[in-house]
Order: C-alpha cells, then sequence, then structure tokens
C-alpha cells in the first residue's frame, strides 16, 4: 500500500460522508426521522438522524475497495462494525432494550476477538474476556459522548488520526487506513454537524465510531508487551474514558440513575463554566489531540510505556474528580419548584 492510494482512499471517505450526510438528514426529515426537543436536551427544533450513516458509508465503501478480504482482523472488525451501526439504526428507529444491545455487542466483540485480536493484558485466558468487555464498555462510552454539537465528530477526526499513525508505525496498514478514513468522514459528517448541528449522527455513527475506535487500539496492542496495554488502550479513548467516569461517579454520588440521559457530560461542565459549544468542542478535541499524540510518540519509542502510562491515568483520574466541583444538578428545592410549575402549582 503506498502514499497515494492512502490520500486518495481516505480523500474519498471525507468526501463521501461530507456528501451523503445532507442528503440522508433530508431523507430523514422527509420520513420525519428526528431528534425532537423536550427533557433535558438543548435543541429547540427537529434535528434529523442518520447522519452516522453517512460515517459508516465513508469509512466502510472507500476501504472494502481498497482492502478487500486482505487482512482478515480488519475486516473480522468492519463487519462487527457494521452489524454494530445497524443496531444504532435499529435502536434509533425504535428503542431497544440494554440487555438486547449489550447482547449484540458482546457477540460482535466476541467475532472480533475469536478472530485474532486480544489486548495481552494479564497473559492468561482472562484477557479474551477483558478485551470484549473493554471493547463493549468503550464502545458504549463513546455512545454517551455524543452529548453536543460538533464534540464527537471532533474528538473522532483527531483521535482516529493519531491512532491511525500509531498503526503505520506498527506496521498496521490495513486498520491505519481504515482510521484514517473514518477520521476524514467523521470530519466530512462534522461540516453539517457544528454549532448549530443541521444534522445528528445518533447511535447508529456513535456505536461505529466507539466500536471502530475501541477495536482498533485492541488490535495495536496484540502481541505487544503488557506494560505498554494500558496506555495503548486509554489514550486513544481518553476523552470517552474519562467522559463516563465523571457521569458515573458524579450520579453515584447523587443518588441518580446511571444509565439515563443528562446534562451531567463533561461537556456540559465546560459549557457551565462560560465556555460555549464551540470552544467546548475545540478543547475536548485539543485534550484528545495531546493523548492522541503522547500515544503516537510511545509507538515511535519516544516515551516510554511506564511514563505514558502513569500520565494516562493520572490525567483521567484528575480530570474525573475535578469536574464534580461544578454543580449540574438542581437542588432538592428547586427541583420541587420546577415540578410545581409543570403541575400547575405555585
Amino acid at each position: 500500500m503506498n502514499g497515494a492510494t492512502v490520500v486518495i482512499v481516505s480523500a474519498a471517505g471525507g468526501l463521501l460522508a461530507a456528501g451523503a450526510t445532507p442528503v440522508l438528514g433530508r431523507l430523514a426529515l422527509h420520513w420525519d426521522f428526528t431528534d425532537r426537543p423536550g427533557g433535558y436536551k438543548a435543541h429547540e427544533r427537529p434535528i434529523p438522524y442518520l447522519g452516522g450513516v453517512a460515517v459508516m458509508l465513508g469509512t466502510v465503501i472507500p476501504t472494502a475497495v481498497a482492502l478487500g478480504l486482505a487482512d482478515l482482523r480488519t475486516t473480522a472488525i468492519m463487519i462487527a462494525a457494521v452489524a454494530v451501526a445497524l443496531l444504532g439504526l435499529i435502536d434509533d428507529l425504535s428503542s431497544l432494550s440494554p440487555f438486547t444491545r449489550l447482547v449484540v455487542e458482546t457477540v460482535a466483540a466476541g467475532g472480533v476477538v475469536l478472530g485474532g485480536v486480544q489486548a495481552p493484558l494479564t497473559g492468561s485466558w482472562l484477557d479474551t474476556p477483558f478485551t470484549v468487555l473493554w471493547i463493549v464498555v468503550i464502545t458504549n462510552s463513546f455512545n454517551l459522548l455524543d452529548n453536543m454539537d460538533g464534540a464527537l465528530g471532533s474528538i473522532t477526526t483527531v483521535s482516529a488520526a493519531f491512532l491511525a499513525g500509531t498503526a503505520f508505525v506498527h506496521t498496521h496498514p490495513a486498520i491505519g487506513l481504515v482510521l484514517l478514513t473514518l477520521s476524514l468522514a467523521s470530519l466530512g459528517f462534522l461540516l453539517h454537524n457544528w454549532a448549530p448541528a443541521k444534522v445528528f449522527m445518533g447511535d447508529t455513527g456513535s456505536l461505529f465510531i466507539g466500536f471502530v475506535l475501541a477495536c482498533s487500539a485492541a488490535l495495536l496492542m496484540t502481541g505487544q508487551s503488557s506494560g505498554t496495554v494500558v496506555a495503548g488502550l486509554l489514550l486513544p479513548t481518553f476523552i470517552a474514558t474519562v467522559d463516563t467516569g465523571v457521569v458515573f461517579l458524579s450520579r453515584r454520588r447523587a443518588g441518580r440513575p446511571l444509565l439515563h440521559g443528562g446534562n451531567d457530560h463533561l461537556s456540559h461542565r465546560l459549557r457551565r463554566l462560560g465556555l460555549s459549544t464551540r470552544l467546548t468542542a475545540v478543547a475536548l478535541a485539543a485534550v484528545a489531540a495531546v493523548t492522541g499524540a503522547l500515544g503516537l510518540m510511545m509507538a515511535l519509542s519516544w516515551v516510554s510505556p511506564i511514563i505514558a502510562t502513569i500520565a494516562a491515568i493520572g490525567t483521567a483520574l484528575m480530570l474525573i474528580g475535578l469536574p464534580q466541583k461544578v454543580h449540574v444538578y438542581p437542588s432538592g428545592r428547586s427541583q420541587a419548584h420546577a415540578t410545581n410549575i409543570r403541575e400547575g402549582r405555585r
């Protein structure tokens, strides 16, 4: 695979996603397949879904034409990722139960692991269930991260690009091509999702992105020493991991349901600190760029794995803890007052 092929294929993915997103958005409006305002949602008018289908098509079609079935592990990842994206599309159309989603995601992740993708954290049989569990958790973490205009598109554009560089350094050109194409496909979608968003990606896109990034990071750690695994898995998925940690910790402390939607994500806390929606997306992408660059430097042996691991874990714990100081939940009194107003009481 030469440089010209990489450029042509990835650029084709970006152009395909950029062109398909508004077309699919108009179809979604025609079919009334929209995200309606209400509850904790910030948008004031129905926003069409199906942007995630454009990201998936922009990633899968050019890479499938270029790679065919030459790399079996990459093929397994892409087939499973499409299955997970279809799961997300069905969930967007008519909500599925969490159990159904987890079963399908686990089967898809299991297929990838059986295809030869395994993160050697312990060097024992435990690595198989650990890798499956990690892929499922990270897939859903990216799903949760899709909570603000431009946020997930920006993060994916940056994270996938740096992980692609890591793949090329580790001489995995096939998955590197997939990741670079995903990066440009996300950028093509981002042209229409930048605040104020004209279209949303929905679960189709967020689950597809999370699954591809999680599986790709695990693939790049396959056969590596256990000392590099933690940093190699955490750095490419840093923002999603931290955001999930922030939400789960704050909801646990507040006694709120762990799996319900809400305005308590990292992006919402940055907005409460005064950042605009666009600056919030830029800030999250900047952090993703720093962690992605650290992962690439580790692959180039410019930074030792132990230093990268300590930096990744320490920064993650700090970024999970500090946002807890940002007030995002209404007090009991104000919540009761809001309930009285909704029920017509004073």
